[in-house]
């Protein structure tokens, strides 16, 4: 198989964690007898100060023409006095919007080595397997009008909330098509007690319901489903929700699993190429010193040859390296305490190669 993957290394740590998941897919290639051949582009911070532009039009067009797209990282304090429009996370916002990239798949579960180092009781974590599905192009962050203003003689601001019957619907469906080939439970996170767009959320998804009469429903306010990740996480199966409650608590979930740099995500279309990436922020307080945790991109190597290609047996090939790499009790800084021992991002990236050749 002969794949164009599109590269956005972006800014801080993104290079370097991208760097080790191209070293991993190189190696796929090598052990499966596939070809990957890779474009670069740059979007983000990069992008503004080479282009004056967050998301060039190059970079688009690249991405359009390719089967897969692996992300980095954007932003960092470098950019954050300037104006709006030359925010990187522009050109992450507009790249969704542009590609319709409305699904955004983060799977939680965590590694069984690294369940004694969680924050939270053994017994509450072990097991976890959920996937959260967060609406990715509509609500808060592309509601218009979205400014600056005065309000009675005072400064203010306002932010729109706008979610259409048919972006609604095409997420809840796509949460229920998951949920067939899983444990065939789906709790829907909203807070229909005080918003109007939860409220045609909560409707939507119990029509929907009825197409799939074998799936179980469940409605759960967002506050509750913050304290319920933490209290009772294996209750979870897929988790679906709207943009910025998605946001919020596949931050907090990440946490179960002790790190974010553990965990991958994946944004999918109806059609055309999806965007692959680590849910870790760019991190640039720690860039370019070989700290970086590089399993959150390789696991996305990983969501990209299943989701993407089609490729299951080299995706599950992946993700036992990673957890072969685990068990030898080798971790990056981000998951050890106090004086332990750590390696580098490159060294972590070795002994996940090691273990993917060996299997």
């Amino acid at each position: 198989m002969k794949k164009t993957i599109t590269l956005l290394p972006g800014d801080g740590i993104g290079p370097e964690v991208t760097t080790e998941a191209i070293r991993v897919l190189d190696k796929v290639a090598e052990l499966f007898g596939h070809s990957f051949v890779y474009q670069s582009a740059a979007i983000g911070g990069i992008a503004i100060d080479q282009y004056e532009n967050p998301l060039p039009d190059e970079t688009l067009s690249l991405c359009r023409e390719s089967d897969a797209i692996l992300l980095g990282a954007v932003g960092g304090p470098k950019w954050d006095a300037n104006p709006s429009h030359l925010r990187p996370e522009k050109g992450l916002l507009r790249i969704r919007k542009e590609l319709e990239l409305f699904s955004n798949l983060r799977p939680v579960s965590i590694y069984n080595s690294l369940i004694a180092e969680s924050t939270i009781k053994e017994d509450i974590v072990r097991g976890i397997d959920l996937m959260i599905v967060r609406e990715l192009t509509g609500g808060l962050y592309f509601g218009e009008p979205s400014e600056r203003l005065d309000i009675n003689g005072e400064e203010g601001a306002v932010d729109t909330l706008t979610y259409s019957r048919s972006e609604i619907e095409r997420i809840i469906r796509m949460a229920f098509q998951l949920a067939e080939v899983r444990r065939k439970k789906i709790i829907s996170v909203d807070k229909a007690n005080v918003l109007e767009s939860s409220k045609l959320w909560r409707q939507i998804a119990n029509e929907i319901a009825e197409e799939f009469p074998h799936i179980e429903l469940e409605h759960m306010l967002v506050d509750n489903a913050a304290m319920q990740l933490i209290k009772h996480p294996k209750q979870f199966d897929v988790l679906v929700t709207e943009n910025l409650f998605g946001d919020i608590l596949s931050d907090e979930a990440s946490m179960i699993s002790g790190s974010l740099g553990l965990l991958p995500s994946a944004s999918l279309s109806s059609n055309g190429p999806g965007i692959y990436e680590p849910i870790h922020g760019s991190a640039p307080d720690i860039a370019g010193k070989g700290l970086a945790n590089p399993l959150a991109a390789i696991a996305s190597v990983a969501m990209m040859l299943k989701y993407a290609f089609g490729l299951e047996d080299e995706a599950d090939s992946v993700m036992s390296a990673i957890n072969r790499a685990l068990d030898t009790g080798i971790r990056t800084a981000d998951l050890v305490y106090g004086n332990q021992e750590y390696v580098s991002t490159t060294e972590m990236t070795d002994v996940v190669l090691q273990h993917l050749s060996n299997q």
